[in-house]
């Protein structure tokens, strides 16, 4: 499913994806928080465990007995902050002179998790698909919170950065498990292309994908552009994501880079 939305995100906080409605079995409420300069934004919530990761633009986010001051010039050339809080921990954000732009996802969550506020330098950032598949999907992932290193969250968030002209989420596969895709572009005017089960799409900056259960969901920058995307996973209940299983007729692109075709020279 996509969802488009080609203006400027307004002042405040404009929803894409909600726990009701078509969208309810995404199992989580996504979007997006504009703030002008020196507004202030509040949170609260008794049941759900709470995200916000920095887009662009500065602030000064505090909760509980914690609090710092966050910037972040662009998404592409520089790694996130992401504060992720449990249930009835209180947030506010004050915008800094520029104003600021967050990626908000809430979801419930029974458990008391401690707050963390993820800092860019704590962001695992690597080069997937280095020396494969003829370098054809070669793109930087950063991950910012999974199993690994926030087991008690219902979440897993991270971040991906397209190489012009290059694959990612490839080989296809797919999971149980819910999935958002939102789309930033560098130029803004770029574009891609997915393809979530059998159905393709065109993707634009600002757009999101949502991916269900067994949907394969491949895709690939179209040449001269950069593309970023967010992706955010929502565990189920005794069933967290960890591996995702790629489809069998496409699992051979992984192996030896000299049985995948290329024209001959000359």
């Amino acid at each position: 499913m996509q969802i488009s939305h080609k203006a400027p995100f307004g002042r405040g906080y404009t929803p894409l994806s909600e726990r009701r409605g078509p969208t309810a079995d995404m199992l989580m409420d996504f979007g997006v928080i504009k703030l002008a300069p020196q507004d202030v934004y509040t949170s609260d919530s008794p049941g759900d465990e709470r995200v916000w990761l920095l887009v662009r633009g500065s602030a000064r986010i505090s909760w509980d007995d914690g609090v710092e001051e966050i910037s972040r010039p662009n998404l592409f050339d520089y790694s996130p902050w992401c504060l992720s809080v449990p249930a009835l921990t209180r947030v506010r954000i004050d915008a800094g002179s520029e104003g600021v732009e967050f990626y908000y996802v809430a979801t419930d969550n029974p458990r008391r998790i401690k707050p963390k506020l993820y800092r860019p330098g704590e962001c695992r950032s690597e080069l997937r698909g280095e020396g494969t598949m003829r370098e054809t999907s070669t793109r930087i992932v950063r991950t910012i919170f999974d199993d690994s290193n926030r087991p008690e969250s219902n979440l897993v968030i991270g971040e991906v950065i397209g190489v012009p002209g290059k694959w990612s989420s490839y080989p296809p596969h797919h999971h149980p498990q819910p999935e958002i895709y939102h789309y930033r572009f560098l130029p803004s005017q770029g574009f891609g292309l997915t393809a979530i089960g059998n159905t393709p799409y065109i993707i634009k900056d600002r757009d999101t994908i949502l991916i269900r259960d067994g949907e394969d969901h491949p895709q690939v920058t179209a040449p001269g552009y950069a593309m970023w995307y967010l992706w955010v996973i929502r565990h189920l209940e005794g069933n967290h994501y960890g591996t995702p299983t790629f489809t069998e007729e496409h699992r051979w692109v992984t192996g030896p880079e000299d049985a995948i075709w290329m024209p001959a020279k000359g």
